[in-house]
């Protein structure tokens, strides 16, 4: 991987001096605010979609509803830490170089960096994180692929990562959480409903105010008069 690099046509390189460029020509207060968002202000962001996403799926719908989401947000952390952990092989094996290590000219925002470069490790913990809220909820699912697009982004803009270490990291994110879905929310569901029907716990799966029931509609009771008489009778007397 690191030889295919080295060709200064390659397209991965060229399409890296393409998205590096703009951190040249971005002035430095922005090229700092990309440095921050590109290692930790997407993962916030992330994660506050994750709360958030928590927070309405416990509200709205059925019990069982809440229980297959949230056990889909339990999966996602735990997806992004198996990614995470089939990664460590993957970067030994290729043991491709940082960018900047064999190319001249890029702006690289963020120093330090001297482990391998394929695969993002930062690309596969957005989008396997992304792909486990998706499973639970599609609208916030979609939200948080889009953050981890912007990741990926954020690493090459930042020269830390050529474009296929990004793609490989989207990639690797989306198999472990896809295909270890079933297995994981067959193991994790029984437990969040177990939690669900628990103490203290159940809040956790189940808003207070979802389970509360709805006050029942006023009923119009027509108006009796003396005598248990009601404005109709004396119509009905008066026509027989």
């Amino acid at each position: 991987m690191a030889g295919l690099a080295s060709d200064g046509s390659n397209p991965d390189v060229g399409l890296l001096y393409d998205i590096n460029g703009l951190a040249k020509a971005a002035p430095p207060w922005f090229d700092r605010v990309m440095e921050f968002v590109g290692e930790y202000g997407i993962m916030l962001a992330m994660a506050l979609v994750c709360l958030w996403c928590w927070w309405g799926v416990r509200r709205r719908g059925t019990l069982a509803d809440s229980v297959s989401a949230v056990a889909g947000l339990v999966w996602a952390p735990l997806a992004a830490g198996i990614a995470l952990l089939v990664n460590v092989p993957i970067r030994g094996f290729v043991e491709r170089p940082r960018p900047f290590k064999d190319h001249q000219g890029l702006e690289v925002l963020v120093e330090g960096k001297t482990d391998f470069s394929f695969v993002s490790d930062h690309a596969t913990l957005a989008m396997a994180l992304a792909v486990g809220v998706f499973v639970a909820h599609r609208r916030f699912g979609l939200a948080a692929i889009g953050l981890a697009l912007a990741e990926g982004f954020a690493r090459v803009y930042m020269g830390v990562h050529y474009p296929t270490d990004v793609v490989g990291g989207l990639a690797l994110g989306t198999a472990v959480a896809l295909l270890l879905a079933p297995l994981a929310l067959a193991l994790l569901t029984p437990v969040v409903s177990a939690v669900a029907h628990s103490g203290f716990g159940a809040r956790l799966v189940r808003s207070r105010r979802a389970e509360s029931p709805r006050r029942p509609e006023a009923v119009d009771i027509p108006e009796t008069r003396l005598g248990g008489a009601t404005p109709d009778s004396g119509r009905k007397d008066l026509a027989a």
